[in-house]
Parts: C-alpha cells; sequence; structure tokens
C-alpha cells in the first residue's frame, strides 16, 4: 500500500469564507481555481478509481489564510479548514486515511490552540505551516511557543513554501516576472526557511521536531557542496558578525541538519533527476513518498502515476521502498494507515 503523504484539497467550507472576504482570487488563488480535483469532491473520487493500492494525505494548499485575513481571523479560518478535512477522512478514510491540520503563525497563540485541538480532537497527523509568515521568518522569537508545543505533542510539521508575485527578482522592480516567483522562488523559499531553523538554534532547542519539507527541499539537495564544505567557512564572506563562533556553537555540522533534521519528500514534478538528487542526499528513513497531486498538467493523475514509476524504476531495495511508501510516515506521525 502506498500512502501519498502530501497531497491537496480545499474544503468546501473554507472556499465560501473565503469568497465573503474576497480571498483566494489573486495569482495563486487563480490556480487553485483551475483545478477541480482540489475541490471537487467527486472529481477527485473518480481520479483515484484508477489507483489500487493507494490512497492520499489531504492537506490545505495556498493562498495562505494569513494572506487573506488579519491575525483576528486566521484562527477561525484554519478551524473551518480543518474540520473539513477531518470530515472528509471521516467519510473516506479508504481513500484519505489521514490529514494535515492547517494553522497560522500570524495568531501564534491560536496557532498553538488549533493545533492542539486538530490532533488531540480531530486525529490529524500533524500541521502545515508555510516557509514565511506574511514576509516574516519561521525562526522569530514569537513564534517559539509553537516549536515548543509541536515538539510536546510529538507530530510532524509540513512546511510548505509560500512566495507570491510581489516577491520581486531583483531590488529595482516591484513584482517577480515570468512566475519566477514560483518555479524557483519556491524551492528557494524551502531551502531559506531550513537555514534559519537550523543557524537559530530552533532544531538544537527542540532536537525531537519533525519538520517536513516539500519538493525534497527544494533546492538543498543540489547544493550539497555549499550546505557542507561551503558552510563549513561561514563567516570568511561576512563582515561585521562573528557567523564562525555561530557555527562552532550548533550541536553539530550545518550539513548534518540538513540531511538528518529534516524530513522530505518525493515531489518533483515528475522529475527523475531530481528524484535521484534527492534520493542521493537524504537518508532513507527521512524521504516520504508524496506526489502533490493534483497539481500536474492533467489536474490530478499525472504526478501520481509518474512519481510511482521512478521510484518502482531505480532497483531501490524492497526495505527501502517499504520505508518510502508508508513506514516512515507511520513511524513520525505514530499512526497506521493499513489495518
Amino acid at each position: 500500500m502506498r500512502i501519498d503523504a502530501y497531497t491537496h484539497f480545499i474544503p468546501v467550507g473554507i472556499i465560501a469564507a473565503m469568497d465573503r472576504v474576497g480571498g483566494g482570487q489573486r495569482d495563486i488563488g487563480k490556480r487553485m481555481r483551475g483545478v477541480p480535483c482540489l475541490y471537487d469532491l467527486d472529481a477527485r473520487l473518480r481520479m483515484l478509481d484508477a489507483f489500487p493500492d493507494y490512497a492520499q494525505i489531504i492537506a490545505y494548499p495556498s493562498p495562505p489564510v494569513e494572506d487573506v485575513v488579519g491575525p483576528d481571523q486566521v484562527e477561525a479560518f484554519t478551524r473551518i479548514i480543518n474540520d473539513g478535512l477531518a470530515a472528509l477522512v471521516e467519510r473516506h478514510r479508504d481513500r484519505f486515511p489521514g490529514f494535515v491540520g492547517q494553522v497560522s503563525l500570524a495568531n501564534v497563540e491560536g496557532a498553538v490552540r488549533e493545533a492542539e485541538r486538530a490532533i488531540s480532537q480531530l486525529g490529524a497527523c500533524g500541521v502545515q505551516i508555510y516557509t514565511n509568515v506574511a514576509g516574516a521568518p519561521i525562526d522569530q522569537p514569537q513564534f517559539e511557543p509553537f516549536w515548543s508545543a509541536m515538539e510536546q505533542l510529538d507530530k510532524p510539521v509540513w512546511i510548505h513554501p509560500a512566495r507570491r508575485a510581489d516577491f520581486a527578482d531583483y531590488r529595482t522592480e516591484q513584482r517577480s516576472l515570468y512566475e519566477i516567483w514560483w518555479t524557483f522562488g519556491w524551492s528557494y523559499e524551502t531551502a531559506a526557511a531550513m537555514a534559519r531553523l537550523v543557524f537559530s538554534k530552533t532544531l538544537d532547542r527542540h532536537p525531537r521536531l519533525k519538520p517536513i519539507v516539500h519538493h525534497f527541499g527544494g533546492i538543498v539537495p543540489m547544493l550539497e557542496g555549499r550546505i557542507g564544505p561551503g558552510w563549513d567557512q561561514i563567516g570568511s564572506r561576512t563582515s561585521g558578525e562573528d557567523l564562525q563562533a555561530l557555527k562552532n556553537s550548533l550541536a553539530k555540522r550545518p550539513l548534518d541538519y540538513f540531511r538528518e533534521s529534516f524530513y522530505a519528500d518525493t515531489a518533483t514534478f515528475g522529475s527523475r533527476i531530481g528524484t535521484q538528487a534527492g534520493l542521493a542526499f537524504y537518508p532513507p528513513e527521512n524521504i516520504l513518498f508524496a506526489s502533490d497531486c493534483p497539481f500536474d498538467p492533467e489536474k490530478g493523475p499525472g504526478f501520481i502515476r509518474d512519481t510511482q514509476a521512478i521510484l518502482d524504476s531505480l532497483d531501490l531495495p524492497r526495505e527501502t521502498l517499504d520505508l518510502i511508501y508508508r513506514g516512515n510516515l507511520e513511524r513520525i506521525t505514530g499512526k497506521t494507515f493499513v489495518r
């Protein structure tokens, strides 16, 4: 049985709530509305009929709730998302054996409350946040209660990239062009968020955290040399800060955090090269099968089919495939998805 650890669905309740406030219409919101399997349950279930021995963990996609409403409303909006996802799991457990709760760090106290509710009352596998909080990095001191809570709850944190067209590619411009904000920006966002959790010592303070990064950690596997011997020399390129002292105060080498302290999924948009790079970088016990369904050109089945085909063609040991397809996810969530 293959359990897809990172797929997306938008519950009908949050669509209605966002429509009431006029949210979700710009850029990425436009993309979401063009994929019926993302919000049409009947279409999603029909599509899944083509995949035996396969089930999906479902998570809300984008836009981030904090990009739609203010801090005073984000908790209520995430409750709507989580209630909707939990109801889908309850009704269609054979297709959706679990869901990822949604929280918003724009209201940290609310995020902690909703994480506890989603996990303890609704049965969520963990919770999802984004690589930034309305532009703020996720390693800031105000977010510390969230990381403490997730370590205590002993559930994973799915970290989804977030970057919009108003993140310009160059200082002289106001907007990113040609969807560079998405094609390259999201992969950079993921890598930058990982680095902030490392160098802020968030992972040292909370060694039992289980962060899951999307898309094999974005650009990280291809930059092993810069992360390894490159960051071993941190500070040699910077004046005014003693970054070498910071590195020496870490519990381990920067590269080792990236390899060992994060879990990474196989959602590479059907890229064999990207999959091979990710498999070479992370240890087998830190890799989770995921397709990013339904964001393929076919709007549903394409990346499921392609990702499975790539993994099955690489002559990986059966034990490794079992870990990637289900075992690792069951271990870090503490759940059994196949009975």
